[in-house]
């Protein structure tokens, strides 16, 4: 069953997977904005959907803060849905994207587990 999606939906969900990114990749919006002849207002709005990125840039980005640029649409074929979700929007974040570092770093299950458990008992208070 295939879903319908506005063009906005992508557009913000491709705007909130290059801001991940870049976090990751440690690129700032003005180095990214460099890489692409734009200021980094530009790249703010795009990643905001006030501007939309082409497929050319989309190309460009995706090799500046290397990465495939499959992976900024999701990447993955069997996706159910192509929207912005609050999951992609806290990910778009510094504090989105430090937490899965940590969390990666952690290698006991039981660990991850427990630090999960302290973060669900915190959002609870």
């Amino acid at each position: 069953m295939s879903q319908k999606h506005s063009s906005g939906d992508v557009d913000t969900l491709v705007g909130e997977r290059v801001r991940s990114r870049c976090i990751q990749a440690k690129t700032s919006q003005t180095t990214l904005g460099k890489a692409l002849g734009v200021t980094f207002q530009q790249i703010q709005k795009s990643e905001k959907s006030v501007n939309l990125f082409g497929s050319g840039r989309l190309l460009k980005i995706a090799d500046v803060i290397e990465c495939n640029v499959t992976e900024l649409f999701g990447g993955d074929s069997d996706a159910p849905t192509i929207i912005s979700t609050p999951f992609s929007k806290f990910m778009a974040t510094k504090n989105g994207v430090a937490i899965i570092e940590a969390m990666l770093k952690i290698k006991t299950p039981a660990l991850r587990r427990t630090v999960i458990e302290v973060a669900e008992k915190l959002a609870k208070t």
